[in-house]
């Protein structure tokens, strides 16, 4: 399980670190994707196959389907950590997330997100203003 929020630098090479709490679950690798709210996932490769295969299951003839597994396959890409517990982050994948030097990793349970620190601190700060409204909305799903 991936939670909490952790401050990175990516280098010039476009490497980040993971926390080595987290690596375990990375252990045999991982998939990298785009991701939502302009960041990216990262799923560990048991979770990634949980996720393609909902994809997989969404209905071929929905646009917004069809829109979504564009999104999340064609984008994705196979990633190992290096004896140093780092990740290649392509150039594709930082211009789609906006990251600059500093990034945030936040733990979302299933997967970790990338966030450009500004982006995260911008989204962070609205939700939390927002907090009282999503509960509520939430409440209506039992949560």
């Amino acid at each position: 399980m991936f939670i909490g929020e952790y401050h990175f630098t990516i280098d010039n090479k476009g490497r980040i670190a993971i926390p080595s709490k987290l690596r375990k679950e990375l252990s045999k690798g991982g998939v990298l994707t785009r991701g939502l709210d302009n960041s990216l996932f990262l799923f560990s490769i048991d979770d990634w196959e949980q996720m393609a295969a909902k994809i997989k299951s969404l209905p071929l003839s929905q646009a917004n389907s069809r829109a979504f597994a564009r999104l999340m396959l064609a984008g994705a890409m196979d990633v190992e950590l290096d004896s140093q517990g780092r990740i290649l982050i392509p150039e594709y994948l930082r211009k789609y997330a906006h990251l600059d030097k500093k990034i945030v990793l936040a733990g979302v349970y299933n997967r970790l997100e990338i966030w450009d620190e500004k982006e995260w601190e911008n989204y962070k700060n609205k939700t939390e203003k927002e907090s009282g409204d999503i509960a509520e909305k939430l409440g209506d799903l039992g949560i």
